[in-house]
């Protein structure tokens, strides 16, 4: 990929919590930043509402301290340009306590935290760009929020008539990042032989994969092929430690249907939008270097 110096190829990714980088896209974000693209993280939250054992929080003030420096291991492990945090709080599952929190993230008017994504959309001038899907993956309050987030200021970047501190810029491209079919639907088969329950999985039991196999059936029309940084998605998934939880790893069931089923990384076109059957092979086709 040649690249313009005046705009380098650039791609900026907005999601919810430390480890949605890693665990969602990991090989795709690894995969551009060795072709070159400098691919930039804005983070909704530190993840204050993720558990944490003890010997976990030792050398750490507080939950979202640990999962920062977590994310901060994994951002270099995969090439990342840079990691901004718009500083809200983790809003935890639906029904939680969490929710009510007066600062979390899922509770925020959607154009204020908006306004925030303008500034990086402006400023780093992405070609491409990156976010949840309207489900945020899997129901979670916050991934929800910073899609609808995410779209939001997608639209308003390129207004002339929404004024911020930078002139208007529009990325060229507006993808959600999707849940591969065939890794969701082994991973609700085998779940049972190994003690797991499909419908309460995850660390936290609150996720129901056989609803996301039903529900999240999203169109996809981008399949990235991450075989080749495969390794390095596994080195920044382990910086991560503190959500692993035995589900994710280098070693287990998990971690084998992960590498053999979930080396595609797949998303849907939102911008502009996709014709019939579309199915690229990369996030930058079409784009003028």
């Amino acid at each position: 990929m040649a690249a313009n110096p005046s705009r380098p190829i650039t791609m900026l990714v907005c999601l919810a919590h430390p480890d949605d980088e890693t665990f969602g896209m990991g090989g795709t974000l690894a995969l551009y930043t060795r072709r070159g693209v400098k691919v930039h993280l804005v983070c909704g939250t530190r993840g204050e509402v993720g558990e944490m054992t003890p010997e976990l929080m030792e050398g750490f003030n507080s939950i979202g301290e640990r999962r920062e420096s977590e994310l901060r291991c994994a951002a270099g492990i995969l090439g990342l340009a840079g990691v901004y945090f718009l500083g809200y709080r983790d809003s935890g599952m639906p029904g939680t306590p969490d929710n009510q929190h007066p600062n979390a993230l899922a509770t925020q008017p959607v154009d204020e935290v908006a306004e925030k994504v303008v500034h990086y959309i402006r400023w780093l001038r992405p070609q491409v760009m990156v976010t949840h899907d309207p489900i945020g993956g899997y129901k979670h309050p916050d991934h929800i929020a910073m899609h609808r987030v995410g779209l939001r200021a997608f639209e308003l970047a390129g207004d002339p008539n929404y004024h911020s501190d930078l002139p208007p810029f529009q990325p060229n491209k507006l993808y959600y990042q999707t849940m591969p079919k065939t890794l969701l639907r082994w991973a609700v088969r085998l779940a049972p032989l190994l003690g797991m329950d499909p419908h309460r999985f995850g660390r936290n039991k609150d996720i129901d994969l056989v609803t996301l196999v039903a529900e999240g059936d999203f169109p996809t029309h981008a399949h990235i092929n991450c075989r080749s940084v495969g390794e390095i998605r596994d080195e920044a998934t382990a910086c991560h430690t503190s959500q692993l939880g035995g589900a994710i790893g280098r070693k287990g069931p998990m971690a084998f249907l992960r590498r053999y089923f979930g080396m595609t990384e797949t998303f849907m076109r939102a911008f502009p939008p996709p014709e019939k059957g579309l199915n690229e092979k990369d996030l930058f086709e079409g784009v003028e270097k």
